[in-house]
């Protein structure tokens, strides 16, 4: 028996609810485990993992999903309150980014190790200094008086599309930590699969909000 429209829609909305709070566990689940793994305090290195798993995997994903219309868990209060939250969400991310960034390259000065002679270490330094783009580049949302020939809602548009490759490329690097040798001596068989999986789920869920953010400015521009 054929679905109709308004069980198909149904069924869609409850998906991306469901969607939704799976990526919210897994941006808190992951760095957690990472905390467990790196035992931040026992090594000058063991802070790198848990700071970039902050920035990358709960704090930019947090900062994402406040406009999700299903997920955000601050979906109740104004559009003005959640852009803040979301301004300081991507802020604290940026910071750990930097200081995860600063750490490991202190510490591999330390033990005269090269610097960025990784996929991992080239796609994390890359997924940094993009953050850090962004988040100049989110000014021009405030003062959108500052680029006379941009609409804003083309700013955002193009604001929320950066984000996402930021927020890929945070991704990647998050899963080519994981294919280092610190990691996959720690974490072996399934549990590694499943620790791949996390940075998965959680860009699928943002890829499908800014798609249907972009189809839905579409729509209401005809």
């Amino acid at each position: 028996m054929a679905l109709t429209a308004e069980t198909e829609s149904r069924l869609y909305r409850s998906l991306r609810v469901a969607s939704g709070a799976a990526a919210h566990l897994v941006a808190l689940g992951f760095p957690a485990a990472v905390a467990v793994l790196a035992r931040p305090g026992s090594s000058l290195f063991s802070w790198h993992p848990l700071l970039m798993a902050l920035a990358f995997s709960f704090l930019m994903t947090e900062a994402l999903l406040i406009f999700s219309p299903e997920t955000s868990l601050l979906r109740s209060f104004s559009r003005k309150v959640r852009v803040r939250a979301h301004w300081a969400l991507q802020l604290l991310a940026l910071l750990c980014a930097l200081l995860g960034l600063g750490i490991i390259t202190y510490n591999k000065h330390l033990n005269g190790k090269g610097h960025f002679v990784t996929w991992h270490g080239l796609t994390g330094l890359l997924a940094v200094l993009y953050a850090g783009g962004q988040c100049a580049g989110g000014v021009l949302l405030l003062y959108p008086k500052l680029m006379k020939n941009w609409t804003l809602a083309k700013l955002k548009l193009y604001h929320a599309t950066s984000g996402l490759v930021g927020y890929l490329l945070g991704c990647a690097s998050l899963m080519l930590g994981m294919c280092s040798l610190w990691f996959t001596t720690t974490v072996t068989g399934a549990s590694w699969y499943l620790a791949m999986l996390c940075p998965v789920v959680t860009s699928l869920v943002i890829m499908n909000q800014v798609s249907n953010a972009y189809l839905y400015r579409k729509r209401s521009q005809h």
